[in-house]
């Protein structure tokens, strides 16, 4: 299995709730921006896969919170891309302090849509490493 992509992201105050901990929405943007900087870290630009009439979507996305997160913290997410089958993959997430401790984890389940269609596309991967200069960071052999 390839080493996950790693992105480092301070944690800032207006993230925050009142009880002083990030608040869930926020670990979704963090998800988001982290996935995203993997994607372009393979090489794929977002306007390229416009252009194809591609954009990714998700479908389901599970937060599990494992450890108190709060302001002034650094965490690195790891994302890492697994391929199934059909129509859909897996991005899996964690959220991770300096002390090597799990923080939270963060699971969606994705697709590529055909923009025209509207309809999901089979094999995201095939796509995927179309576009992707380096599509081992996706996961994608």
């Amino acid at each position: 299995m390839p080493e996950p992509f790693r992105v480092t992201i301070d944690i800032r105050t207006d993230d925050l709730d009142l009880n002083g901990h990030v608040r869930g929405p926020a670990y979704l943007a963090y998800a988001d921006h982290a996935r995203w900087e993997c994607v372009w870290a393979a090489g794929v630009d977002p306007v390229d896969l416009r252009a194809g009439n591609l954009g990714p979507v998700n479908l389901e996305t599970t937060i599990r919170f494992r450890r108190e997160l709060r302001a002034r913290a650094r965490i690195d997410v790891l994302t890492r891309f697994t391929w199934e089958p059909g129509k859909v993959s897996r991005v899996v997430q964690e959220f991770v302090a300096p002390d090597g401790a799990v923080v939270a984890e963060v699971e969606s389940l994705s697709g590529l849509l055909d923009l025209e269609s509207r309809r999901l596309v089979p094999d995201p991967g095939q796509h995927w490493r179309k576009y992707a200069s380096r599509p081992e960071i996706l996961g994608l052999p």
